[in-house]
This record gives structure tokens, C-alpha cells and sequence, in this order.
């Protein structure tokens, strides 16, 4: 399936991310922007893709989050979700966004696409989890 095509000027973004309360280094920040901007098409037929696409989904309904994709278009959320939720922790970093509740990932998909609107939303609607943290902890 197609992502929508986006363009993300990476001048402020980051800053941007980061006065959203996000946590992702500015490197691994930019790799998953660059590989969702390169990415023209997900393996549905890959059942662990399916299923990512299946929880994102899933996540944006329970919040109500609106999704600008089609029937061969995926909203750039669920594209960058994947790739999130895909990643794989260094075996040299303590820390790494693969250990967080899927939710958590959304969250900073959201951030990291500047959407605080999406944002409020998901904490709303997971009022249990939190969606803040504290560095180096």
C-alpha cells in the first residue's frame, strides 16, 4: 500500500518535536522521517506489518484521531508507526523507543509529525498512561 506523499523540512521540526515533550534523539528522529519519506509502499502481505497497521489503526479510532488516507494511500501517522514500532534496540543504548507501550509510540508519531491536536486527543483518550517523561531516567 502507498504512503501519502509529504514533504517534512527538518529546519524547526525537531524543535518543534521536542516543545511537544518528545524523547527520540535528533538522529534517530531524522531516520525514521527520511525512511517514512522514502518509504512509497508497506508490505501488507507481511503479517507483522498487517498487524502494526491493525494497532495504529486501532489507536486512532480509540482517540478519534482522523486518518487522511484512501484505499491505496496510508496516512503518513500510520507509515511512521510502523517504522517506529518496527525498530529494533541497539545493543549499546540503555534507552531506545522500542521499549515503549504502543500508545507511547503513537505519541510520538504525533510529535514527531507536530500534530498536538492528534496529541490531545490520544491523552485523552488514554487517560491511564502517561505521555511525559523525564530524560535519563
Amino acid at each position: 500500500m502507498k504512503m501519502s506523499k509529504e514533504i517534512f523540512e527538518n529546519e524547526n521540526n525537531y524543535q518543534r518535536y521536542m516543545e511537544l515533550g518528545g524523547i527520540i534523539n535528533k538522529k534517530d528522529y531524522q531516520s525514521a522521517l527520511d525512511r517514512m519519506n522514502n518509504t512509497h509502499a508497506l508490505d501488507r502481505k507481511n503479517p507483522q506489518v498487517r498487524s502494526l497497521i491493525f494497532q495504529a489503526m486501532e489507536i486512532t479510532r480509540d482517540a478519534r484521531i482522523e486518518l487522511n488516507d484512501s484505499k491505496d494511500v496510508l496516512d503518513p501517522k500510520i507509515v511512521l508507526y510502523v517504522i517506529l514500532r518496527s525498530d529494533v534496540k541497539p545493543k549499546d543504548v540503555e534507552h531506545h523507543h522500542s521499549q515503549m507501550s504502543d500508545q507511547n509510540i503513537f505519541g510520538e508519531v504525533l510529535r514527531m509529525l507536530g500534530d498536538a491536536d492528534s496529541l490531545d486527543k490520544l491523552i485523552r483518550a488514554y487517560p491511564n498512561i502517561s505521555f511525559k517523561y523525564e530524560r535519563g531516567k
